[in-house]
């Protein structure tokens, strides 16, 4: 008989289709806050008044922006985001932008509650092999207004960077996942195409990896077919007419729903894992690395999960397809780069990316059990 578990997340809400400026005050509102601190993409701050939108909205309510999140989420800007949440005596973090700065959040979120106050402090509260320590559970929350669409702002999973290591290491908290998600597809139209069209990709790999897992069940199941057909559909919509509100409101819940099996507790595989490695160490962006990974990495994984990458086929539209060469045209008719070459990782950095990648939570929970560092290789030369 089939077994399993799933984990029900702490998240309270998600609001779609309502203008972010009227759907934050309405959540400090509803949960009886007043000292918002933003965290926020700094292009958006500085070139559109969406930001200004929603300082205004929330007049004395807003306590603080930080703007300078890089890529990747580093310790040395969490720390610096901590210190001025601290001081400005937030009880609610509410971020716009990008999934570096919602897992910046979440990362701060721990650093308050823990007393974290150094960049070398980080270390009492990161996950070792998946596994996060004893802590103190936070108490300053955080509500999210995404502008791309990977999905983080749907997990308590965080990943921060240590810039002396180059590694990319997990934090993780059940809370620390956002009380109240925001999908406002307007407020996208500002993020550049390769960003949108790209983390579209990480929510495709998101659903895929979900799918072909050995720890899926017919409950994520359900959503990440789901999620994989609308974001199928929507994305091409998007690239020929980035005005399409409906369409992107398409992309924005079908990476809600991408995100049904990470956030149940069903693990990704060896696309995320290697994507990690490709993030922290030679910063391709997120997006980009689950284009030039994913389809090689089901090529590789085939053999062991053919029944289940046929579901994949399906739901994108070409039943009786191999998943691999759909995915690859699917991302080829975005635009979007299908190579390590592409991204300029030549094949002297692949000893490298494949002895970190095995540190990685994802890799021992392929599909495909990959044993070491010689089988990522083989993937990563399908991936050259």
């Amino acid at each position: 008989m089939r077994t399993g578990r799933v984990v029900f997340g702490a998240m309270e809400e998600v609001v779609f289709g309502r203008p972010a400026a009227e759907a934050v005050p309405a959540q400090l509102d509803r949960l009886g806050l007043n000292r918002a601190f933003l965290m926020v993409s700094g292009t958006l701050h500085r070139n559109t008044d969406e930001i200004h939108k929603i300082r205004e909205s929330l007049g004395r309510r807003a306590v603080g922006t930080f703007d300078a999140m890089p890529s990747h989420t580093p310790r040395e800007a969490v720390i610096a985001a901590t210190e001025q949440a601290r001081a400005a005596n937030a009880d609610l973090i509410v971020t716009v932008g990008g999934g570096s700065i919602t897992d910046g959040a979440k990362a701060v979120q721990l650093c308050l509650a823990n007393d974290v106050r150094s960049v070398e402090d980080i270390d009492r509260i990161r996950a070792v092999k998946g596994v996060a320590p004893e802590m103190a559970p936070p108490k300053v929350r955080q509500i999210s207004v995404p502008t791309t669409i990977a999905g983080g702002e749907f997990s308590a999973i965080a990943g921060v960077t240590n810039a002396r290591t180059k590694v990319k290491e997990m934090l993780r908290h059940e809370l620390v996942i956002p009380r109240a998600a925001i999908l406002d597809p307007a407020i996208t139209v500002h993020t550049p195409e390769w960003l949108w069209l790209s983390t579209g990709i990480r929510a495709v790999d998101h659903c895929v990896e979900g799918l072909c897992s050995r720890e899926a069940h017919p409950y994520t199941d359900a959503q990440a077919l789901k999620g994989l057909s609308m974001l199928s559909q929507a994305l091409p919509r998007v690239k020929a007419n980035p005005r399409d509100l409906e369409a992107r409101m398409d992309c924005q819940i079908g990476t809600w729903l991408s995100m049904g099996p990470l956030s149940a507790g069903v693990p990704m595989g060896a696309s995320h894992g290697i994507g990690y490695v490709l993030g922290a160490v030679y910063d391709v962006p997120h997006g980009y690395t689950s284009c030039v990974m994913l389809p090689s990495v089901m090529r590789w994984n085939k053999p062991d999960n053919a029944e289940r990458q046929a579901m994949v086929s399906a739901a994108m539209g070409q039943p009786g397809k191999d998943a691999a060469d759909v995915l690859d045209g699917f991302i080829a008719g975005l635009g979007m780069p299908r190579s390590l070459g592409e991204v300029r990782v030549g094949a002297e950095h692949f000893d490298r990316i494949a002895e970190q990648a095995m540190a990685t939570p994802w890799i021992p929970r392929n599909p495909r059990k990959i044993d070491n560092p010689a089988q990522v290789r083989e993937i990563l030369r399908l991936a050259a």
